[in-house]
């Protein structure tokens, strides 16, 4: 990772990595030149990190070079390896685990502009790990010498396992795979309250656009909070702190994350869940763009809030006096099922498999985009993409020795 180009050059990831290795290099009796010398590590540009860089690139290579019938013994005593941990005993039913492997040491990197990009991940120990089980289940024996940190009862939650990161302080869970029954049952509920809003969409538009003109800046500024995320998937937004990701949502945007061209035209530009990137440039009703007017107007500037007034839970709050359980979150699963059953209206009954697996992602695809879905560009993107451009380059040249081998082969001429 540090020899990827994407991280190298980030001064974020480099003083956040350069911070804990000092750290971790004084902990375990400081640096030492090859005479044994006590050395000072000062600055992270003086470090060459291509050793340890090649050695993992020969061991990738050396898998890569693996016959077949190696590879499938390796994949064979790794399934066997894993097979205790993928299903558990669920109320008397086998149930598949999903995510049963615990993240190993590594360099954290998030999603977009994270601020602890580059911080090492810590190994996690079975100390720090809380298990949740039956009553009457065998509790399941730690790594020789370790204990668990706690074992659990908990009939309400669905996690099976749990600890805490380093990086973020957030809690991690071992839960069921995507297709056990807990899951399905867990999004089929989620999928039927968002059918639900269904029947009070209309009215929940009509009074919005109603309060678009209210009197009350607080209600003005929640039809229009309400708008944007029912016409444009916003997320609602939630406070984040110091040591978060500055990520937003549409409570909690800020005088320059939008900026307003007439006579309708607003231009959204901020960091969203994940830090990934909002950009989107659209045209409103014109009540809402004079509201959004009227809510930058000075004395506001960079870093105040355009609504000031409203917070997520005040809206979730006034949403859910319509439907109980609604929030925000309702509507970006209403409004993308609403758009991708539409686009699937449209696909045409005749066509090859493939056409019609086309049609699919299509659909898909523009589901993606209004919710702002992106896939994050891997690590190794630039060395791949510098690789493939070297074979493009070559291909005229191996062409042209191609042809001349035919014509020699023809001619039963040596070249």
């Amino acid at each position: 990772m540090l020899n990827s180009t994407h991280n190298v050059e980030n001064p974020i990831f480099q003083k956040n990595f350069f911070n804990d290795f000092q750290a971790i290099i004084k902990k375990t009796g400081g640096a030492k030149d090859p005479q044994g010398k006590p050395i000072q590590i000062k600055e992270f540009s003086k470090c060459d990190f291509r050793t340890i860089f090649e050695h993992y690139e020969k061991l990738r290579a050396e898998k890569k070079a693996m016959s077949a019938a190696e590879k499938k013994a390796a994949k064979a005593e790794k399934d066997a390896a894993e097979a205790p941990y993928m299903y558990c005993m669920w109320d008397g039913r086998k149930q598949k685990v999903g995510n049963f492997r615990v993240e190993p040491p590594a360099l954290f990197r998030g999603r977009g502009e994270h601020p602890k990009t580059g911080t090492v991940k810590t190994r996690v120990m079975p100390e720090q790990i809380t298990i949740n089980i039956g009553k009457d289940a065998p509790v399941p024996a730690p790594p020789e010498g370790h204990r668990w940190k706690e074992v659990r009862h908990d009939q309400e939650g669905t996690w099976l396992a749990m600890w805490q990161e380093n990086v973020n302080g957030n809690y991690k869970y071992v839960m069921l795979a995507a297709n056990s029954d807990v899951k399905g049952q867990s999004d089929y509920k989620k999928f039927e309250k968002a059918r639900e809003l269904k029947k009070h969409i209309d009215r929940i538009r009509k009074d919005y656009k109603k309060g678009l003109k209210d009197e009350l800046m607080v209600n003005r500024q929640r039809a229009t909070a309400v708008y944007l995320i029912d016409q444009f998937a916003l997320r609602a937004g939630n406070e984040k702190g110091e040591d978060e990701a500055d990520t937003v949502g549409c409570c909690s945007l800020k005088f320059e994350h939008v900026t307003l061209k007439p006579p309708n035209t607003v231009v959204f530009d901020f960091l969203g869940k994940d830090s990934i990137r909002y950009y989107d440039e659209v045209e409103v009703d014109p009540q809402v763009f004079k509201n959004l007017k009227i809510f930058k107007k000075p004395p506001k500037k960079e870093g105040d809030e355009i609504f000031d007034r409203l917070t997520t839970s005040a809206l979730n709050k006034h949403l859910s006096s319509y439907m109980p359980g609604l929030t925000a979150k309702v509507f970006r699963t209403y409004n993308a099922s609403y758009t991708m059953a539409t686009l699937l209206k449209k696909m045409s009954a005749t066509g090859t498999i493939p056409e019609k697996v086309k049609q699919y992602n299509d659909a898909n695809r523009e589901v993606a985009i209004l919710c702002n879905h992106k896939r994050t560009v891997a690590a190794g993107h630039a060395d791949q993409m510098e690789k493939l451009s070297d074979r493009v380059s070559k291909q005229p040249f191996i062409t042209s020795y191609l042809i001349l081998d035919q014509l020699a082969i023809s001619r039963k001429q040596p070249i």
